[in-house]
């Protein structure tokens, strides 16, 4: 089984105040695994961590064998971040957008190609020359997932993917990730959205005031139940 992403002992203190508590990790190739909890539960400070924006307390941080830490630069060479609002050039359209963001990346495709990577990643046809200010979320995360192809990310990460997307988008964009994990592509999902978690991923874990209470096989729990074995654990 080939390791992609890797929690090792992870932690994040700010004084007093633990924000992840002794994170271990552990993706292979192709696995969605989504995270669970709620605001202020570590689940964004675990993917910063891993961007490399902030230095852990303790433990390392590793996407393909690279420490986020030492190596912040190297690490973005293997990853792509979808963040909940996805940040692109209003006025340049979607294809510029993508253009721009491979050239960033160190790729140059042609203009077919660009195209064909919005395709792919659902965008449609008749929306890759608009302007992405016209753009919904669900449409601006299309051109998000396209730019993770087309730099050969080998990891997704996802802040809050499907918040404020309507159901017809969350299906979407599901369909979107079962085909990246299918082609090889390793995704960590931080979400408060129970069913899409259950329904994309092999694995769930539920993140607690900075630790990891539990971790489920995704296909021994329905829905239902894993929402109610969420709730018991915010109970406690």
């Amino acid at each position: 089984m080939q390791i992609i992403l890797e929690a090792e002992g992870l932690s994040k203190t700010y004084g007093e105040k633990t924000a992840l508590n002794a994170l271990h990790l552990k993706l292979s190739k192709g696995e969605i695994f989504s995270l669970l909890g709620p605001n202020g539960a570590g689940k964004s400070t675990t993917i910063n961590l891993f961007l490399g924006f902030i230095q852990p307390s303790a433990g390392a941080a590793r996407i393909n064998g690279v420490d986020a830490s030492k190596d912040p630069v190297g690490v973005k060479q293997h990853l792509a971040y979808i963040p909940e609002q996805v940040m692109l050039y209003q006025n340049l359209s979607g294809r510029e957008n993508l253009s721009l963001l491979s050239a960033l990346a160190g790729f140059e495709y042609s203009q077919s190609a660009l195209d064909q990577f919005l395709v792919e990643a659902g965008l449609q046809a008749d929306a890759i020359n608009k302007r992405v200010g016209s753009y919904s979320k669900g449409m601006r995360q299309k051109v998000g997932i396209a730019a993770a192809v087309a730099k050969n990310a080998k990891v997704l990460l996802l802040d809050e993917p499907t918040s404020g997307l309507d159901p017809k988008a969350s299906n979407e964009f599901s369909e979107l990730l079962l085909r990246l994990s299918a082609a090889g592509t390793t995704i960590f999902m931080a979400t408060h959205d129970i069913f899409r978690a259950r329904e994309v991923s092999q694995r769930i874990g539920i993140m607690k005031a900075g630790s990891l209470i539990d971790e489920i096989n995704a296909a021994k729990l329905n829905a239902g139940e894993l929402e109610q074995l969420y709730l018991d654990y915010m109970k406690g």
